[in-house]
């Protein structure tokens, strides 16, 4: 046997899925999937290239030259010719709303909507669909596609679905429109006050409600929203699935995990109906459910469920202008953005959930959002101890200049979500202006300041096809065409770097590096084998790039057709 598969086996086997003794023999274990003639770009230093990998139940049995790891397949071994297509690593998305996801699949379709018109005509469609009493939910448009950027309101729905409940979101997540029945089931009108952290968009001149509500105004609406049924919820997981496995998403992080959607979780791993790795995160102002459980950080239900982590928020979003900023927003010099939890209380919510182990990470958009942020993690250092915390700001958008050595210094991750450079790109200098958009998106800035970088989709808000998150990365062409050379373009990063955020960045913020996010000898066997090789492609033609394969321990969960 060659002296490279005899090392990769030990290595397997010291990690517990074959014994030495057989490994040197003739009859040495047989892989169940072999992955032939490939340029496999594993993300690991040690073996960066290869042409072949083993697997053998579920795990990577060893990596090498298909001439040496022939000798791995047996009678049953199914064997795939990758005839020089790049394998690389699955990718892990950091951050999702993975039911909602699920849920958008089969909804109205609102974001591409022209203007008023073609977005009041798309609800009218889909009202037509409904049974009587449904809600039109979701929705994730954009008003600034719109001639004149103007926000809907709930006059504008009427005018086209004034029968049926309509609560639709921006594509955000952080501000919704309700039309007038909405409105008046919810019981808002002129005598309701903007709640804490949220705000009630009124008609001018008036303290009539327009129909816009931001953040936690929101939720004014929501808790009168029909609750989905457990089977509603499963088909959205399935659908969620599916289209996870087409982009090839092997592992994922939940940002909305329930106790409905945990069991679901937990009844289609016993089904063996899971085809997705998930990461699923808890609400972090009811941490003490976790912590009284005893669950700590990387609490996992075998290899394809793990919770023991918290999701929490600190502002709002840019496109909706409530992101916190140092300095006024541009279009709306009376606003800074908002604090959507009162700062006293999520700092000590923050310090004591760390304390209990639980593995922290908070939403940040604005500058001093993120500046805020780190000098609470700063605290809980300092209050806690430690050398691994792994402390995450979800989203870092906006970046002051004097916070990337703190970040690094910190050892916080930034977990940034790609796209949104390419998409909110169209607008963000008319919400904050030139020189604050130079430290926007700074994917370079974040690794040129040793800062540990993930990259996600924050799904439904933006695609989870993470081929267009590298393309975003890369390129920084923002999808309205006007920045061909791209927005920004000091913060490009190179493919290489981008793939690692997908993939082994991503395995560290999540504890996972030792079982998944490269190509290695008793790792995870997530694979996914693309259409192109992006490594040499010119950078603008990674867009058009498509996944062939998607492998998720060993077991192929998408193909693509002819």
């Amino acid at each position: 046997m060659n002296q490279k598969i005899k090392i990769s086996l030990f290595v397997f086997c010291v990690f517990g899925a074959c014994a030495l003794f057989s490994c040197q023999k003739n009859d040495a274990v047989k892989a169940d999937l072999l992955l032939t003639n490939g340029k496999i770009w594993t993300v690991d230093p040690s073996q960066p290239v290869a042409e072949a990998v083993a697997v053998w139940h579920g795990k990577i049995l060893a990596v090498g030259s298909t001439a040496d790891l022939v000798q791995l397949a047996g009678p049953a071994t199914k064997v795939m010719d990758l005839q020089g297509k790049l394998l690389l690593p699955g990718f892990s998305d950091n951050h999702t709303h993975f039911l909602s996801g699920g849920q958008w699949l089969s909804g109205v379709k609102l974001k591409d909507a022209k203007d008023e018109r073609e977005f009041g005509e798309r609800l009218a469609r889909k009202s037509a669909e409904l049974s009587a009493g449904a809600w039109i939910l979701d929705g994730t448009w954009d008003h600034d596609n719109w001639p004149g950027g103007n926000l809907p309101t709930a006059a504008l729905i009427d005018q086209y679905v004034s029968d049926r409940p309509v609560f639709v979101t921006r594509y955000d997540g952080h501000m919704s429109v309700a039309n007038s029945l909405v409105l008046k089931m919810a019981g808002i009108d002129a005598n309701t006050p903007d709640p804490p952290g949220g705000v009630i968009v009124r008609k001018a001149g008036s303290n009539e409600p327009a129909g816009v509500l931001k953040d936690a105004a929101q939720s004014l609406v929501w808790r009168i929203v029909p609750e989905p049924s457990r089977e509603e919820i499963e088909q959205a997981l399935l659908a969620a699935m599916q289209e996870a496995a087409r982009v090839g998403v092997t592992s994922l992080q939940d940002m909305n995990l329930t106790s409905e959607t945990l069991s679901i979780y937990q009844d289609f791993l016993r089904q063996g109906k899971m085809t997705v790795r998930v990461d699923g995160r808890w609400p972090l102002f009811r941490w003490r459910d976790l912590a009284k459980l005893g669950i700590s950080k990387n609490f996992r239900d075998g290899e394809w469920l793990k919770i023991g982590g918290l999701k929490g928020f600190v502002d709002g979003s840019l496109g909706s202008s409530t992101a916190l900023f140092y300095e006024p927003y541009v279009q709306d010099a009376s606003t800074r953005g908002i604090f959507v939890n009162d700062p006293q209380t999520l700092r000590r919510t923050i310090i004591a959930a760390d304390s209990s182990g639980l593995h922290i990470a908070v939403h940040a958009i604005g500058d001093s959002a993120n500046a805020y942020l780190l000098e609470v993690f700063a605290e809980a250092i300092e209050a806690n101890g430690g050398t691994d915390h792994r402390f995450r700001i979800e989203h870092a958008q906006h970046i002051h200049p004097n916070d990337f050595t703190r970040f690094a210094d910190l050892g916080v991750i930034a977990c940034v979500q790609p796209y949104h450079a390419i998409d909110d790109g169209r607008w963000a200098e008319q919400r904050i202006g030139h020189e604050r958009c130079k430290t926007t998106y700074p994917f370079r800035s974040f690794l040129d300041n040793g800062v540990k970088m993930t990259f996600g989709s924050d799904w439904t808000v933006a695609p989870l096809d993470p081929i267009l998150g590298i393309d975003a990365a890369v390129t920084r062409r923002t999808i309205d065409g006007a920045n061909p050379d791209g927005w920004f373009p000091e913060q490009k990063i190179s493919v290489e770097e981008a793939i690692e955020a997908y993939t082994l960045s991503a395995a560290f913020a999540a504890f996972d590096e030792d079982i998944k996010g490269s190509i290695t000898p008793g790792k995870l066997a997530d694979m996914v084998v693309l259409s192109q090789d992006i490594l040499t492609i010119p950078a603008n033609a990674i867009v058009n790039t498509e996944v062939l394969y998607t492998i998720v321990g060993g077991k192929v969960v998408f193909e693509k057709g002819e």
